[in-house]
């Protein structure tokens, strides 16, 4: 009979719910595609495709520009409101495959920059509109299976991005990666043109400029309810950790994880997974691991969400964060892989018991006919840790662990000379003569540097901002919550004696 149930709710699903799904899998496959080696494509070394930024060049682009992306659906979703669904789709379509094409073909940081903003403008663009969609697309009968379909693709569209990317960068460069989002971009185009029915909606009257202030006064009249404003900003400390995933853990595998080895462990009882996730060549691709997060959630969050269904909601919050924390320490504590690859996936449960849970949770401390105010709010945390990513995955790592910075200090420390890297002589250069002057091998200088430098203490501020969070949660639901339940439940005490 469940079955019956289950397929007969996804025949209520109209057309333009499943065009919405599609498109949400392909804008996150061109999506991640790109940003889950964009960190290693700006700190790249320039002989190999790079484009050899700095990693607080890296931090400013990927958090500073990202911060805006996720702020930007606050005004973009009224506009989208205003001239409708579908010219706003072809709008951050022909945007996004644009941007996304320049993206492959600009070299200087302020260029970079500037059309990475380019490319947040048009995803901000989508992100109001794919969800608008299937709530315009759903009804009380069907709307939590839908958004749970929804959803999903976006895990699947995440782990198919960058499964493509690593192996187009392995086998034909860079560029290539950029080229596939933008063709995948276009293919969503093409469905917005001949598929995407307008939905009806009742659009006000109102100006577009006096809808975009309505919409900042609305924030504005959520933010002011001090028990929300509380929690939003302790969820930017989730974030924060989040981030760490895409931003800085790439390069610190590059940098200091031995997936040689760990290609040669796999390759023992899985060839072709070994060769899977190295794209051919000796070594596991960072990305690829990376992407064991996306996979992970594909496969368990139905599983995680049964578990977590009759928990209190900050009870599944605090325990997420917690188990969080012990998988990103684990990811940035040692230089095996195979406790990288355990690190990752113990993330992925926390990550799984805690982010579904804090957007129900938001509209569960929702006051009645407040709702969708409140949810408006969602983005705000997502943002603001966004910005304070760009200071740990770029001036932090950058002093604390990454690599070159080191070997460089190293270099001065034992007065011998070396050139500076530059477009004429590269990363891999510097490494290459250094190894030559320090008569050591790169794996031996990787090990001197562990032991030196300690570059897995940037773990200790990652794991306290983690920790901070958790306690403040606890804080938070002991004073605020806790109280309000116990007042709950003697109101319903009194209504039942009465």
């Amino acid at each position: 009979m469940a079955d019956n149930s289950f397929f007969k709710l996804v025949k209520t699903f109209k057309g333009n719910f499943w065009i919405a799904s599609i498109m949400e899998l392909f804008e996150r496959w061109a999506w991640y595609g790109m940003f889950a080696v964009l960190a290693l494509y700006l700190t790249g070394s320039i002989d190999t495709g790079g484009l050899g930024f700095s990693q607080v060049q890296k931090g400013q682009i990927m958090g500073i520009v990202t911060g805006i992306l996720y702020f930007m659906p606050l005004v973009l979703g009224v506009v989208a409101d205003k001239i409708g669904f579908k010219i706003s789709l072809i709008i951050s379509f022909i945007i996004l495959a644009i941007g996304y094409y320049l993206m492959g073909t600009v070299t200087s940081y302020a260029g970079f920059f500037a059309v990475f903003l380019f490319v947040a403008f048009g995803a901000a663009f989508f992100k109001p509109v794919a969800s608008g969609t299937v709530t315009k697309s759903t009804d009380d009968r069907n709307s939590k299976l839908g958004f749970g379909l929804f959803y999903m693709m976006v895990n699947v569209g995440g782990f198919i991005g960058p499964a493509m990317s690593s192996y187009l960068r392995t086998t034909y460069g860079w560029k290539l990666i950029f080229i596939q989002a933008s063709v995948v971009i276009f293919i969503n185009l093409l469905l917005v043109i001949f598929f995407f029915k307008e939905p009806k909606i009742e659009r006000s009257k109102e100006p577009v400029g006096q809808a975009i202030r309505s919409a900042f006064i609305n924030v504005w009249e959520a933010v002011k309810d001090v028990k929300l404003t509380i929690l939003l900003i302790i969820m930017i400390g989730f974030w924060t950790m989040f981030n760490q995933l895409f931003y800085t853990l790439p390069t610190f595998i590059e940098d200091w994880v031995d997936t040689v080895k760990l290609h040669d462990q796999i390759a023992s009882f899985a060839p072709w997974l070994a060769d899977f996730m190295s794209g051919g060549s000796n070594s596991v691709k960072p990305e690829m691991l990376i992407n064991i997060d996306a996979g992970a959630i594909v496969v368990f969050q139905i599983m995680i969400s049964l578990l977590v269904t009759n928990m209190r909601h900050v009870t599944a919050m605090i325990r997420g964060f917690i188990i969080a924390i012990i998988g990103i320490g684990l990811t940035f504590y040692f230089q095996n892989g195979l406790y990288t690859i355990v690190g990752i996936v113990i993330f992925a449960i926390g990550e799984m018991t805690t982010n579904p849970t804090f957007s129900s949770f938001i509209a569960s401390i929702s006051p009645k006919g407040k709702e969708a105010l409140y949810q408006g709010t969602y983005f705000l945390p997502v943002a603001a840790g966004n910005f304070l990513t760009t200071f740990i995955s770029g001036n932090l790592y950058q002093s604390w662990s990454d690599r070159l910075t080191l070997l460089q200090t190293e270099m001065i420390n034992r007065n011998i000379a070396m050139p500076e890297v530059n477009a004429q002589f590269s990363k891999n250069d510097y490494y290459n003569m250094a190894a030559e002057k320090l008569g050591m091998t790169q794996p031996q200088i990787t090990d001197m540097l562990w032991n030196n430098y300690h570059p897995h203490k940037i773990a200790y501020i990652i794991v306290a901002i983690g920790i901070v969070t958790v306690l403040a949660l606890f804080i938070y639901d002991k004073t605020v919550i806790k109280p309000k339940e116990t007042l709950a439940m003697q109101d319903i005490s009194t209504d039942k004696e009465i």
